[in-house]
């Protein structure tokens, strides 16, 4: 009999089958929001609705343009799934919540380095009030995320005269915000 998973796990792995949903030809994410052990919402990354899907065009404006990764956002075609996850729930239930995010890279099915979420989405995290991030990055462990380090990060760019702190993920080179 195999070992009972734990909740982070347990919930990545249902992120993880939502990310099977997603659309997008470079990488699939999956979120699936938490609250008081009661799944509230789940999002994966896609064109909105009635917009046609990268994956059903064939094609993919930013892997055609050569576009490095975490740039150009306004020539994605999908939303990302954490802000979807968002958009499907009330703030009394994302207030205090947990977000599980998953990723998969489409052309090697493996799970994406660095599933961290870009700088827009963790704005949008932080607006609906979500408590906690957790991601599982590629041949790594169970990564915990604060937003609240995020409003540290964004205060501090902010006083050196930056518009917006540098992700993380973008310069790792691996996390939704160059794929979706």
């Amino acid at each position: 009999m195999s070992a009972r998973p734990g909740k982070d796990e347990y919930y990545l792995s249902i992120a993880r089958e939502v990310c099977r949903r997603g659309t997008c030809l470079r990488r699939q994410y999956g979120a699936v929001i938490v609250k008081d052990d009661q799944i509230v919402s789940t999002g994966y990354a896609g064109a909105p609705r009635g917009v046609a899907n990268c994956v059903d065009l064939g094609l993919c404006l930013r892997e055609e343009l050569a576009v490095p990764a975490g740039q150009r956002y306004e020539l994605c075609r999908s939303v990302h799934a954490e802000m979807n996850a968002v958009i499907h729930a009330s703030r009394g239930q994302t207030l205090g919540a947990v977000l599980y995010l998953a990723g998969i890279e489409v052309s090697t099915g493996e799970p994406t380095a660095n599933p961290e979420p870009c700088l827009l989405c963790r704005r949008v995290i932080i607006n609906a009030g979500i408590r906690l991030v957790v991601v599982e990055p590629r041949d790594q462990g169970i990564k915990h995320l604060n937003p609240e380090d995020w409003i540290t990060q964004e205060n501090q760019a902010a006083r050196q005269g930056m518009a917006a702190p540098s992700a993380a993920r973008a310069q790792a080179g691996g996390g939704e915000g160059e794929g979706s």
